[in-house]
């Protein structure tokens, strides 16, 4: 679990719109997009290694950048719609081209990303400057040819799939058939067909007949890895639900129901608030579910429905601190999780920058800290802790001189090597295995 920081980029500007909100990697790892709650989308590509320079294998630049989203007014219910990405998922690249989903509260975006290194000259038709000719004056034909030009990558949107929710989008997650997606929101869960923008189904509708007697919301869901008629969605309760498509066309019965009973000693104001789940992954094999709350990372077996297998606490240290906690709203700050690309570890952030990684074999975990000031090229970042009470040694914080403006909420773990992103606020880490 050794990291060393290998190459920081700061997008630190002082605007809130840069605040980076979601953070992914492709399929093969060899791109890593960014999106922020300007509306943006940040590519980074992975420099390909040389001969003269092996270490900066790994390395990732800025590739493209472009606007995926503008704020919007709904005029029928006077609502801003802001800009902010909520989150970015890639399609599997089949040609040379990419393509990604990008999703505001409202609407998704298909994106298509290219690359153009030849442009077209000789037109029969148009002069240089591109204008029309007038045909009298053609006296010979000439056969258009392409010329090298610098390279230029385009982002183009091949498709907008809006007016389909109303309430604010939370997720999207591409089937594994690669020719549907679903995009979920507080109280429904739609499929969509990448072909088709003015029609989606809705396969999840937890809305009551009387919203006072609402009592739960979709907080994440996503679909199985590996088969297309299975998903998972998790609630503001605590609670996940496996559901079967082949079952019915409107999954509002669950196949499967993941809950823990809660233990009636630990029961306070704040257990209903923190037991909310924020995120909800399946593992790369299809077996596990990972899932966030505020104070816990919790890791499901699909054949168990009672209880999880394993669970990890975050920072359990908060847990004097929750009155402070609900009083500023951090309560309701919503944490991402993600594994490694073997499942064997598991990764999510916490507060004053730091992370944490779990180690599901050795059952050891790291607390890590992204911050400029230990953010030197090549450096090993130290293991930090947070001494709860008592005599603070020297290498310790203590959990009163935490900052809770500082927070990882965001972060994502390359599909096979030891390279993770950290997005902390309006800096984006970028680590990597300690390489000799």
């Amino acid at each position: 679990l050794k990291c060393t920081e290998k190459y920081v980029y700061y997008l630190s500007f002082q605007s809130k719109s840069d605040i980076i909100s979601t953070v992914e990697f492709n399929h093969t790892g060899e791109l890593l997009a960014t999106g922020d709650k300007g509306g943006r989308v940040v590519i980074f590509q992975r420099e390909q290694e040389s001969k003269n320079q092996i270490h900066r294998r790994g390395e990732y630049n800025v590739y493209s950048t472009f606007q995926s989203h503008e704020p919007e007014f709904d005029y029928l219910k006077s609502l801003e719609i802001e800009e902010k990405i909520n989150k970015i998922r890639w399609l599997p690249q089949q040609n040379a081209a990419y393509f990604l989903l990008s999703t505001n509260d409202k609407t998704v975006k298909l994106w298509k990303v290219s690359e153009r290194d030849k442009r077209p000259e000789g037109y029969n038709l148009k002069d240089e400057e591109g204008r029309l000719r007038d045909p009298a004056t053609i006296t010979t034909l000439r056969v258009p040819v392409l010329r090298p030009m610098d390279l230029m990558v385009e982002a183009t949107p091949r498709r907008v799939f809006a007016n389909a929710h109303t309430y604010h989008i939370n997720s999207i997650s591409v089937n594994s058939d690669y020719e549907t997606y679903m995009s979920a929101d507080d109280l429904r869960i739609n499929l969509w067909n990448f072909e088709i923008t003015n029609q989606s189904f809705n396969i999840v509708d937890i809305k009551p007949a009387n919203m006072e007697e609402l009592t739960e919301v979709i907080t994440a869901a996503e679909f199985h890895p590996h088969h297309c008629n299975t998903f998972v969605y998790s609630s503001s309760k605590g609670t996940i639900r496996l559901c079967d498509m082949r079952a019915s066309a409107l999954c509002d019965r669950h196949t499967k129901f993941f809950e823990e009973p809660e233990d009636p000693s630990n029961r306070s104001f704040f257990s209903e608030i923190i037991s909310s789940i924020s995120d909800v992954k399946f593992s790369h094999s299809g077996r596990y579910i990972m899932t966030r709350d505020y104070l816990t990372v919790k890791v499901w077996d699909l054949n168990m429905e009672n209880r999880p297998i394993e669970t990890y606490q975050v920072h359990d240290y908060l847990r004097s601190k929750l009155c402070s906690l609900y009083e500023n709203d951090c309560i309701f700050d919503k944490f991402e999780c993600v594994w490694n690309g073997s499942d064997s570890v598991i990764m999510t952030g916490s507060y004053n920058n730091f992370f944490r990684m779990f180690d599901r074999n050795t059952k050891r975990d790291v607390t890590l800290e992204a911050s400029r000031e230990n953010s030197k090229p090549r450096a090993i970042l130290k293991p930090r802790k947070v001494c709860v009470g008592g005599k603070r040694r020297k290498d310790e914080i203590s959990v009163d001189s935490l900052d809770f403006s500082k927070k990882i909420l965001h972060t994502a773990w390359h599909p096979s090597e030891n390279i993770i992103a950290v997005a902390a606020t309006n800096n984006l880490y970028i680590f990597q295995d300690k390489v000799n």
